[in-house]
């Protein structure tokens, strides 16, 4: 039986092993797949793990998708351009990376048809997702992306890698169409950003790339009257669905279906 884990910390909140396993059930594969909460030094066991044949892929979550990739062989060009990873197996005999983010975050924003052509982006947050969308929101031909965390010293870092951002201090909103929670705020129930949102105005687009829990102070944000909110259930799912074809060449369904199940409190 083939085994596949995620990897975060935290990960309590991760519906990667809900998901997975719907769709290896309904495709009749013999594997499982759970979660572990790793450290920094467990990064080189896992990766020894897949080599070795006790494990046959992993998914990765923060904060480790830059963390990992010295213990990889093998990068694909998503994952090379980002310096990202989400999605590890061996490929050839080689260990290695993808980044599937990519397109989940491309093609959540398409199944809302909504067109970032010439739109002004905001993103908040720096961790291991937002080279992932900084990049998708390139390819989509966003006119300018603005970024900013509440260590702006990790904003700069990817400011040497996409040097056409421009940063900005944290607690500040310049003058957008979208805004993007890339941040961790809000999985925790008493997370605050600190923020006055209603100082961004009217008729936006809020992003929200956390998708558990669904209820946050960034969904309430969005979530008034003009506005367009998308919380991350759909880029976790089409991200989830390019790892699951990479592992086992199959394109899993998205459907009515499996969205009810993953909101469902069965597990």
């Amino acid at each position: 039986m083939k085994k596949y884990l995620v990897i975060g910390n935290p990960i309590d909140h991760s519906l990667s092993p809900k998901l997975q396993n719907y769709w290896i059930k309904l495709n009749k594969i013999e594997a499982i797949y759970g979660k572990l909460q790793a450290h920094d030094q467990d990064l080189k066991e896992l990766c020894n793990n897949i080599k070795n044949g006790q494990l046959d892929g992993l998914n990765v979550t923060v904060p480790f998708k830059k963390k990992i990739i010295p213990f990889l062989d093998v990068l694909s060009g998503h994952a090379l351009r980002t310096q990202s990873v989400n999605t590890v197996c061996l490929n050839n005999g080689n260990l290695t990376g993808y980044n599937t983010d990519i397109d989940g975050f491309e093609l959540s924003i398409k199944n809302l048809n909504y067109d970032v052509v010439n739109k002004k982006i905001v993103i908040l947050g720096a961790g291991g997702v937002v080279p992932s969308i900084i990049y998708a929101l390139k390819r989509m031909n966003a006119s300018q992306i603005y970024l900013s965390n509440r260590t702006k010293e990790k904003a700069e870092i990817l400011k040497n890698i996409f040097e056409e951002i421009e940063v900005f201090e944290w607690g500040k909103l310049p003058e957008c169409d979208m805004i993007i929670n890339a941040t961790s705020l809000g999985l925790k129930k008493n997370d605050k950003f600190e923020i006055n949102f209603s100082k961004i105005g009217k008729d936006k687009f809020f992003f929200d790339v956390i998708y558990n829990p669904f209820n946050t102070e960034f969904a309430e944000a969005g979530n008034k009257p003009g506005n367009i909110f998308e919380n991350g259930l759909h880029m976790f799912l089409f991200q989830a669905q390019k790892a699951f074809s990479i592992w086992h060449n199959i394109e899993p369904k998205i459907d009515q279906e499996v969205i009810k199940f993953l909101k469902g409190k069965n597990s």
